[in-house]
């Protein structure tokens, strides 16, 4: 009897879903897209009617052999490949290419045996306005990258590129370093009492807010705060308000895309790529024990933040078991999602059953998958319990000489912590709150002792450079992009040397600065942030069938097409400066430059092209190779994963995965390297040492 033919993208979905529907069906794996516009043209004919070339890349024609061959056999075909635009238009691409022409589409959120036999009880037809939004933003890409990457070919340097997702990205981050550049900061002073309860003798501090009469007070110099103090020195300190009252902080959603990748970066300190290719296994499926090869989670390309009904109902069972009913809210919570733009088609990200706790299943995942199995389950498991439950108390404190002052105090105890014991949201910065001591029992119009004033400048910050999270969370909020372009947007900022990341944030390189002032002059409208969130959506209209996406192209081609050829007969072309090195040309002693060439950065000699020697740039980390002594720098292997090894390779085959630092081990002088935010390891006598005391022997040196 002839096997029904289920198509999905990946070998690890397949072998996950193969095990799920049994020996009656045949499982392959499409391993992506199957047909893409021609690689080496634009693929698109802009005079009749955007019609795209699609072709069959050379790598995937055996793998299409093969599911042809295999359908022809086939009682029936199934297209299973993701609940997302992509999904459906890799589906459509299998269609056209192996010539499918009856197979059907199945659907699931998740690979698990509930969600995959449903789905195969409603099989449908493929859905074709999702088909033409994906087509259409394809097109729109090309267009885009084929013409505006070539124009900063000509005008700046070969290997550039520009879209429209990433260039208001970059844009973005440009911006913020000229907001940071431009920042003047302003010098202010605070000034806190510390006051004593008389009865008892508790004491508390309590800070200057301004006026009794409510007038704010700007203190804007040491003088200022001096002259403060002088009064309030003098003054009596009487309780003038006393507000007590319970305080509901709620848990967070469950996450969607954004989301996962924001608090990646925060609590695991992942990229948003390396955030989605973890996630993506765990997706797809892995083998935990005796439950064999099952999906953890839910589909990890969502902007939605609801849960499905049997979700919440086991979910709530399993709070009531583990935590009992005070840490049950009545009802469930259901979240809705605000931001721009946002679908409510799919589900958050969740774990496909919260019985699998993540201690039991650890044993059969990598430390990576744990670690994110974890904060996804945690996540789920915490957005539907009770909400933590403080107890807040507020304190307006009258100090009166003449004029009256009005100071506060403020603290908050945790009566109840709710969702907090399981999770709580992690922070995009520092949190500049004082800690919040509790206060004593005080009353209106109790009278209070001075111990001490305490004045303290400050000067005003700059806004923070963006991080991979805060550059996604503002991304989203704009309506920028969806949840499948952001790893990729961010990745590839970062691979053309546009930005560099130091500590965790973005900084624009020279050559970023150069294309987004470029593109702003001559083409605006591409780095505009409310038109690129304007053609989310249309594209978005073009999904549920309310705009044709031939006239989406055709609107946004015509002035396009007009600005492209205006910039190219205008613009001169920019003259990127090149940074000098320390580095020494070893023919004619003239200082060596970086340069940039197909392959990314090089050395040159500064004397080009009298002298033409040339050599690899290689980023130094001033640590001493451990065999023979010759200079460790960074090299990145053909995965694009940074690692660090001896600069006389091959000669020399020292390598190490933790970037080495240039002091030496304090008990064996061997090499040291980073471990940890705040902790570094000899690699010769596996000491482990603290960076703080490592930096601070350095200084003494």
């Amino acid at each position: 009897m002839a096997r029904k033919l289920v198509i999905v993208e990946s070998p690890a979905k397949a072998r996950t879903v193969s095990r799920m529907l049994g020996k009656s069906y045949s499982v392959k794996a499409s391993i992506g897209h199957v047909r893409d516009l021609t690689k080496w043209r634009l693929g698109v004919d802009v005079k009749e009617g955007f019609n795209p070339r699609y072709e069959v890349p050379k790598e995937k024609r055996a793998v299409v052999r093969e599911i042809t061959e295999a359908a022809k056999k086939a009682s029936s075909v199934y297209l299973a490949t993701d609940p997302d635009r992509e999904g459906e238009a890799i589906s459509w691409h299998l269609v056209q290419a192996a010539k499918l022409n009856n197979a059907k589409r199945v659907v699931f959120h998740e690979v698990t045996n509930e969600a995959v036999a449903e789905a195969f009880s409603h099989p449908r037809d493929i859905d074709m306005d999702l088909v033409y939004s994906q087509q259409a933003r394809r097109i729109l890409d090309r267009l885009v990258g084929y013409k505006l990457s070539p124009f900063l070919w000509r005008k700046v340097r070969r290997g550039l590129s520009a879209g429209r997702v990433q260039s208001v990205a970059l844009r973005m981050i440009v911006d913020r370093e000229r907001e940071i550049e431009s920042f003047v900061s302003q010098e202010y002073w605070s000034i806190d009492a510390k006051l004593e309860k008389a009865a008892t003798k508790e004491s508390f501090v309590a800070s200057l807010v301004g006026l009794a009469s409510g007038k704010k007070i700007k203190i804007g110099s040491e003088q200022d705060a001096k002259k403060l103090c002088t009064e309030l020195e003098n003054a009596s300190y009487a309780v003038s308000q006393v507000q007590k009252k319970e305080a509901f902080r709620q848990p967070a959603p469950p996450f969607t895309t954004s989301t996962l990748q924001q608090e990646g970066w925060r609590k695991l300190h992942f990229t948003a790529k390396h955030t989605m290719a973890i996630a993506q296994q765990l997706y797809e499926g892995l083998s935990i024990g005796e439950e064999g090869s099952v999906g953890l989670i839910t589909y990890m390309r969502t902007d939605s933040v609801r849960v499905a009904p049997s979700a919440l109902d086991e979910t709530r069972a399993f709070i009531k078991e583990k935590y009992g009913d005070k840490f049950l809210p009545p009802k469930p919570r259901i979240f809705t999602k605000k931001a721009k733009g946002a679908q409510e088609a799919h589900e958050a990200i969740r774990p496909t059953s919260v019985r699998r706790e993540p201690a039991s299943i650890k044993r059969h995942l990598t430390r990576e998958q744990f670690r994110l199995y974890e904060l996804i389950w945690k996540r789920m498991v915490a957005s539907q319990m009770s909400p933590t439950i403080l107890d807040t108390t507020s304190v307006d404190i009258e100090a009166r000489d003449g004029k009256s002052y009005l100071l506060r105090a403020k603290s908050s105890v945790i009566k109840f912590p709710g969702f907090a014991i399981l999770y709580s949201e992690g922070k995009d910065e520092a949190e500049n709150e004082k800690a919040e001591s509790p206060l004593p029992e005080l009353v209106k119009g109790e009278s209070l002792n001075l111990l001490g004033l305490f004045p303290e400048q400050h000067f005003t910050q700059p806004p923070p450079r963006y991080s991979e999270a805060t550059l996604v969370k503002a991304l989203e909020e704009r309506g920028i992009g969806r949840p499948s372009t952001y790893a990729p947007t961010l990745s590839i900022i970062q691979d053309r040397s546009y930005v560099e990341r130091i500590d965790g944030r973005f900084h624009p390189l020279e050559l970023g600065f150069v294309v987004t002032d470029i593109l702003i002059e001559h083409f605006p409208d591409i780095v505009d942030l409310g038109f690129t969130a304007q053609m989310e959506e249309e594209l978005d209209q073009i999904a549920q069938g309310e705009r044709g996406w031939v006239p989406f192209l055709q609107d946004f081609y015509d002035p396009f097409e007009k600005t492209l050829k205006t910039a190219d007969e205008r613009m001169e072309r920019v003259k990127v400066a090149e940074e000098t090195t320390d580095e020494v040309c070893s023919i004619c002693g003239r200082p060596m430059v970086i340069k940039w060439g197909r392959y990314g950065k090089f050395l040159s000699c500064s004397g080009y092209p009298e002298c033409k020697n040339s050599k690899p740039f290689l980023v130094k980390t001033g640590a001493k190779c451990p065999k023979c002594g010759g200079e460790v720098v960074q090299k990145q292997s053909k995965k694009k994963r940074f690692f660090y090894g001896c600069a006389n390779y091959p000669d020399c085959d020292f390598t190490t995965s933790n970037k080495p630092i240039p002091q030496p081990c304090p008990e064996c002088g061997g090499l040291l390297v980073i471990r940890g935010k705040k902790r570094a390891k000899c690699l010769k006598c596996e000491a482990s040492v603290s960076l703080d005391e490592i930096e601070k022997e350095a200084v003494k040196v």
